[in-house]
């Protein structure tokens, strides 16, 4: 990471911006993202840079008055006669859109409901943004007109910032999850052929879709598969296929079933072609699955856009957390142009009540639910499963990796503007299956499983 030099310090030139090696302040505000530093702390920075410059216009008088009274005298002298606190939070609030015409790309699926539904539900205009939101075919679509720059952001699967940045299936560009999308909604369908395949010991030789390699369904799937005695690799197989096209594959047969969004499983048995076994939720309640992501190059070169779209994302997940506002949301993604979905296939999503395609009615509000905290312990457990199954090699930077990748301090900040309370923490313990997942240890975690690559 690049340090970047502070207005109260000898060795900084404030000629153009506070480094002395970026045309403006706003660039250099750019480089600070990119090399990963909060949002506080630059906006704090670059309103004590331009107050330093007025103060002193040559780098000469400034390093003088700093000799003559030392960098914490100088800070204090300064805020005493204008309020840096406050003009920071004046900056970080109004910054207009470099841009304010984008393009985010999207898969037509639930997990996706905060990034659509901003667009009919006037998110993205309350921030002032003019976003076309963009149903795209499948992950590795999303991931190339991304980084091909057709798409400004994007709606992907949680790992896939973490993959691209490592460039694992891609060249390596940074990118991160700015914010989840979701946490749960995810279910395990069988082909109604297989109704007495409860047991998932019996699911050996059976034929599963997954949507993308690097995606929690591949990691939750081969966990599940895995802890109940089955390699994944060798015992049954897995099969990359667009979760769109995943109800048509069971209908034909040429799967057995899959994990998959829960739209899909409910399309499954809507259309009387397959059953819900269990939910994602059994194994690891609260697990996150979907992301807002853009690279970092899209953050650096556009701050305020990025900040105005991260805020759009976050209030519309916030307004999607809220139970008795599911309906309205479910209408609103069903046409065509979003999920093309029956509004109540949807529904039976997004409320938890929902036919199990086994003759039940279930009900469980918290089928699925809107968390955009990007904890940095969720990247940390995603790491050890490329780690386990062999997607990475090697010695692995979990906590930095996950750091850059997943911007939680960033995150926070846009949640406490838009009314939510984010946690205090950037990383949490959890239990998958039962089994304590530590942060802190992440290797002994990879060590611990019977079944696996590493």
């Amino acid at each position: 990471m690049s340090m970047f030099s502070n207005p109260f310090s000898l060795k900084s030139k404030l000629g153009r911006c506070l480094c002395g090696r970026h045309a403006t302040p706003e660039a250099h505000a750019a480089a600070e993202r990119a090399a990963g530093l909060d949002a506080e702390t630059r906006y704090r920075e670059i309103v004590a840079s331009g107050v330093m410059r007025a103060m002193f216009p040559h780098d000469a008088q400034r390093r003088a008055f700093l000799k003559a009274v030392g960098a914490s005298t100088a800070a204090a002298a300064v805020a005493t006669f204008f309020p840096l606190g406050t003009a920071t939070e004046v900056f970080a609030q109004t910054g207009t859109p470099e841009k304010t015409d984008l393009k985010v790309g999207f898969i037509p699926i639930t997990c996706a409901t905060p990034i659509i539904m901003a667009h009919p539900m006037g998110f993205y205009k309350k921030h002032g943004l003019n976003v076309e939101v963009v149903k795209t075919a499948g992950w590795a679509v999303v991931r190339d007109k991304t980084i091909n720059k057709e798409y400004d952001a994007a709606h992907m699967l949680a790992p896939m910032p973490l993959a691209i940045s490592q460039g694992l299936g891609s060249n390596p560009i940074p990118f991160v999850a700015a914010a989840i999308e979701n946490i749960n909604g995810q279910s395990f369908t069988l082909g109604i052929k297989h109704k007495d395949k409860m047991d998932v010991k019996s699911w050996k030789g059976l034929k599963f879709a997954i949507p993308y390699d690097f995606s929690m369904h591949n990691y939750l799937l081969r966990y599940l598969l895995a802890e109940n005695g089955i390699d994944p690799d060798t015992d049954v197989q897995l099969r990359v296929v667009p979760p769109p096209e995943m109800v048509a594959n069971l209908r034909a047969e040429n799967i057995d079933g899959f994990l998959a969004p829960d739209n899909v499983a409910q399309r499954a048995v809507f259309d009387g072609v397959g059953f819900i076994h269990s939910l994602s939720k059994t194994m690891w309640d609260g697990h996150p699955c979907c992301s807002f992501a853009a690279s970092k190059e899209f953050i650096s070169t556009m701050p305020n856009t990025y900040a105005a779209l991260l805020r759009a994302i976050v209030d519309a997940t916030g307004y999607a957390s809220k139970a008795e506002n599911r309906k309205a949301i479910a209408e609103a993604i069903a046409p065509a142009a979003y999920l093309n979905a029956p509004p109540i296939v949807l529904e039976q999503v997004l409320v938890g009540k929902y036919a199990d395609g086994l003759g039940n009615i279930k009900d469980d509000p918290k089928r699925v639910d809107f968390d955009p905290f990007p904890w940095e312990s969720f990247a940390v457990w995603m790491l050890t499963q490329m780690k386990r199954w062999g997607q990475v090699k090697g010695d692995v930077d979990y906590k930095t990796i996950a750091n850059q990748v997943f911007l939680a301090t960033d995150a926070a900040k846009v949640m406490k503007e838009m009314g939510l309370t984010p946690p205090a923490t950037t990383s949490k313990s959890f239990s998958v299956m039962g089994k304590v997942f530590d942060p802190s240890k992440p290797e002994e975690y990879v060590a611990s499983f019977a079944i696996k690559r590493a």
